[in-house]
């Protein structure tokens, strides 16, 4: 595991950041004694900001050399990568929804890879309970909840979008990634299970996805959580969600999220951007795979711009402060950034982050990636921060 020196270099800031950062004096003080600030652009890196205790952990290491697409991999992620690869998965691309539904996903690496090292994560402090609300179906919308077992609420609610490219994957894929963000940022979570192409094409998913957060705002009462107090947070397909969730919000007059955690976003319909074409061969994520996710959920992306996938192209103006994380090894990290570049364009407080050394999922991978205790850590600050505004 690696142990480099603390630095911030990936953090956006313009006046409207910096009018918010003023009022948290000492998160500010603490953040440039330990750091040194620099512009952002988009190709830059964050390095380790919190230490792990990786006991065990440490040990894990690859079987072969890094890949020619990541010639600085950090060795715990190439461990999963290989483990993920010992599988012999036919690639997704080739296969029908349902068969690639079937076959083993990153986070099953994951956990193969530990209990192999006779590693047991320690579950996170928090309750989990199912619940099914409405989303103007008729067959309504199953949610997870975690919550807290520390504090007694009402607590502030995040409700959370699951990555998957809007076709794979399911809550308990991404149960790492929500419920470390419930005891991280004190916060009950809401892991929303919307509806996956190409059963349900554009745009059922995101319907799921804002009527999960009209009912927060509106019921939230009813899991011992604060209506007044609701942010959006998501990866990936989900990061794109939590994002165009605040965008249905503003333009269909609902109050919008208290922050937004966009992680490794997809913000852009263009699969041939400079990180596209770096990382072409990536796992856990490439070029191909994602335009299979396109022609599932998006099935006319090729000749029609529509801004709830192409963020980037969007209005948008008017929103809430926003966190965005990306991994290093992604192909999604350019279209991150120009994300926060148009955010900062049009008034939107918007800090990024990019963590090095780590691929596409890293994001609930805690149990063995210090980035990912670093990224998980950041996201609850920002959380914390907003709902203490």
């Amino acid at each position: 595991m690696k142990n480099k020196q603390t630095h911030v270099s990936a953090v956006m800031l313009h006046a409207g950041t910096v009018r918010r950062l003023s009022a948290q004096g000492a998160r500010l003080f603490a953040l440039l004694f330990l750091s040194t600030f620099l512009l952002s652009c988009e190709d830059e890196v964050i390095g380790d900001i919190f230490d792990k205790d990786g006991g065990k952990a440490e040990n894990i290491q690859p079987n072969g050399p890094n890949p020619e697409w990541a010639p600085d991999i950090d060795p715990q992620m190439l461990a999963v990568i290989e483990q993920f690869q010992s599988y012999d998965i036919v690639p997704y691309p080739m296969l029908t929804a349902d068969q690639a539904r079937e076959e083993p996903t990153f986070h099953d690496a994951l956990v193969d890879l530990l209990r192999e090292n006779d590693i047991s994560p320690e579950p996170a402090k928090v309750s989990v309970k199912h619940m099914t609300i409405p989303n103007g179906t008729g067959q309504g919308l199953l949610v997870r909840t975690y919550t807290p077992r520390s504090g007694t609420g009402p607590f502030p609610v995040v409700v959370y979008y699951h990555g998957g490219g809007w076709v794979l994957t399911d809550l308990d894929t991404y149960e790492p990634s929500a419920s470390a963000l419930a005891e991280r940022s004190g916060a009950i979570v809401v892991s929303v299970a919307y509806r996956q192409a190409p059963e349900h094409v554009f745009p059922a998913a995101h319907e799921d996805a804002y009527a999960a957060y009209k009912w927060a705002r509106e019921h939230a009462s009813q899991i011992n959580g604060n209506p007044g107090k609701v942010a959006t947070a998501g990866e990936s397909a989900g990061g794109n969600l939590a994002v165009a969730v605040a965008l249905m919000a503003r333009d269909r007059g609902m109050q919008l999220p208290d922050h937004i955690v966009s992680i490794y976003p997809i913000a852009d319909g263009d699969v041939e951007s400079p990180t596209y074409e770096q990382y072409e061969n990536a796992l856990f994520l490439n070029k191909a795979l994602m335009r299979w996710f396109f022609n599932l959920y998006v099935p006319d992306w090729q000749t029609q711009t529509r801004p709830l996938i192409s963020l980037i192209e969007a209005d948008l103006s008017g929103l809430p402060a926003t966190t965005i994380i990306n991994a290093e090894i992604d192909p999604l990290r350019h279209e991150g950034g120009v994300l926060a570049e148009r955010m900062m364009d049009a008034g939107v407080p918007v800090e990024r982050r990019v963590y090095e050394g780590v691929t596409h999922e890293f994001f609930g991978m805690d149990a063995l990636l210090e980035q990912a205790v670093a990224a998980q850590k950041f996201a609850a600050m920002e959380l914390r921060d907003a709902f203490n505004e």
